[in-house]
């Protein structure tokens, strides 16, 4: 099933009020993960809540499988929503909590026993109908919520940050888990996250929203190799941004030169975002001091190292490199080094990020 969205603006509260989506339009292809990515407040929420009927658009509409499906209330949309805070019945046994859809619609009992017990398999949890959710882990909550969104046999299945109340290694466990689950059922899915690696790990299709409006939208790999702004740049990879000028149709950054933005002339202030992982760090050989950057402090995190680089600007900036290619480097805080950037993006400077 095709999930068409259409010029969605929403505001909440009166004229002024806040603007939560403004002319918002994508679309989620069939029978795939699209994600809706964004800081805080960006509006993706919201878009979700739209689709599910529990918002009404103050303009645009809603399409699935070409069926306009804007006005029509929540139960009559056929899609399965899974909130962040599971929102599972507590006074409920988990075989109750994943039939209750399916009874509230009047399927004969003997159909809904059968389908708990489907389910209760496909979320890995089978003999654990007659617990409560209290009695439940994190993760086995959350796929007890999954499980309640497909008893019904939604069209559409709507995760909102499914996976934002749990550790980090369960997060990533039950990643793998719904990408599985996800290969088994088909079911058109769309995801919320604020969570980058999330959305590049789980998705076919990234929205990335900004601000109530679409920054851009694509494949993983075209966002990350291919940003359209300076806030794709910033956003997706945790990116340096290093501040320049236009000459001879180059931008100098470190001992780089880039080649500027189209139409940008000599003397164009433009800014280059550099992902961590694409600068290489070396010993100086002959370079100018204007080429080198002191490094300030060391991280290390498992088998990575984070480098922290004072540049002669006064510009400071993130490099990652692995243990082993630091312990050759041979390097400490304090000492200079030279570091070349592998691959840059440079925009002409609109505004501060």
């Amino acid at each position: 099933m095709t999930v068409r969205v259409e010029s969605i603006s929403k505001r909440f509260g009166s004229e002024g009020g806040a603007v939560a989506a403004r002319s918002v339009s994508f679309q989620a292809r069939p029978g795939a993960i699209t994600t809706l990515l964004g800081p805080s407040g960006s509006g993706k929420s919201t878009l979700l809540r739209l689709i599910a009927g529990l918002e009404v658009p103050d303009e645009g509409r809603v399409l699935i499988d070409e069926q306009d499906i804007t006005r029509l209330s929540p139960q009559h949309r056929n899609v399965g929503f899974v909130f962040q805070s599971y929102a599972l019945f507590k006074h409920m046994t988990v075989a109750d909590n994943i039939a209750f859809g399916m009874k509230i619609r009047g399927l004969p009992k003997a159909r809904v026993e059968q389908r708990v017990e489907e389910l209760l398999g496909l979320v890995q949890l089978p003999g654990y109908g007659a617990r409560f959710p209290a009695q439940l882990s994190g993760g086995q909550r959350q796929r007890v919520a999954l499980a309640r969104a497909l008893a019904i046999e939604p069209k559409v299945l709507l995760l909102d940050e499914p996976f934002g109340a749990l550790d980090t290694q369960v997060r990533i466990e039950l990643r793998q888990w719904l990408l599985s689950l996800h290969e088994r059922t088909g079911i058109t899915t769309i995801l919320v996250t604020h969570d980058q690696e999330e959305a590049l790990e789980l998705s076919e299709h990234v929205v990335l929203m900004n601000q109530g409006q679409v920054a851009q939208a694509g494949s993983p790999h075209e966002l990350y190799d291919h940003p359209a702004d300076e806030f794709v740049a910033s956003f997706l990879g945790g990116a340096n941004v290093i501040k320049s000028r236009v000459s001879a149709g180059e931008a100098k950054v470190g001992s780089q030169s880039i080649p500027a933005p189209h139409g940008a002339r000599d003397g164009t202030p433009v800014q280059a975002f550099v992902r961590p992982h694409n600068i290489r760090v070396r010993r100086p050989n002959g370079d100018s001091p204007v080429d080198l950057g002191r490094i300030e402090r060391l991280t290390r995190v498992g088998g990575f190292v984070k480098m922290y680089v004072a540049l002669p600007t006064g510009e400071s900036i993130t490099v990652q490199m692995s243990k082993v290619d630091l312990d050759l480097l041979a390097v400490e805080p304090g000492d200079s080094v030279a570091l070349d950037v592998v691959d840059a993006k440079v925009f002409a400077q609109r505004y501060s990020i």
